[in-house]
């Protein structure tokens, strides 16, 4: 399986990056007006908004490689959570768009979204 590329750095991501966790609960409300939960899934689901500023050609050029070789969100491969250094086996990307920003050299920048896939 394939692996999120790391920067030359050896990082993932860049500072300001964001993730989040996604919890689902299924809600069944009675005729009488009482409801009834239950969990959609047992752990929450992982999202990151990985936002990488000032990075030269190459770096850019392997990150817009591997959007293309996953097919967008229809690929799967491994992400490193940034902030904890947790290994995540199963993810994807969250859009079938990568925004990718070429400023001038060793200046470009991206934004990818990552999921949690189950």
């Amino acid at each position: 399986m394939a692996s999120f590329p790391t920067l030359k750095t050896g990082v993932v991501a860049q500072y300001p990056s964001d993730r989040e966790r996604q919890f689902s609960t299924q809600v069944f409300r009675f005729l009488d007006g009482s409801e009834q939960r239950f969990p959609g899934y047992g752990a929450p689901l992982r999202r990151w908004v990985i936002r990488l500023d000032l990075l030269d050609d190459a770096e850019l050029f392997d990150l817009e490689a591997f959007f293309a070789s996953e097919g967008g969100r229809a690929g799967s491969f491994s992400f490193t959570d940034p902030f904890d250094g947790t290994a995540y086996a199963n993810c994807s990307f969250d859009s079938d768009e990568l925004a990718l920003l070429y400023r001038g050299q060793g200046r470009g920048a991206a934004v990818a979204l990552v999921k949690e896939n189950r």
